[in-house]
């Protein structure tokens, strides 16, 4: 709620290791109860490509929202 009640842009990484539960991205959507466009990406941050991952899609996002309230 702090980041939408503030309009600012974010993504959710979902941090899956060995042993952790798994769950969907709608599982995690549906129980966090966000909207469809903020991104949530399943990762390990334990490895560097996955934690790019997760930076270059909040990134991404971030333009992306900055275009849609500038267009």
């Amino acid at each position: 709620d702090f980041f939408e009640r503030r309009n600012i842009p974010f993504v959710i990484g979902v941090n899956r290791f060995d042993g952790s539960p798994e769950y969907t991205v709608e599982e995690v959507r549906q129980a966090l109860d966000v909207d469809e466009v903020v991104p949530i990406l399943i990762c390990d941050v334990r490895r560097r490509e996955s934690s790019k991952t997760l930076l270059v899609a909040l990134t991404e996002h971030v333009i992306e929202r900055a275009s849609v309230s500038m267009g």
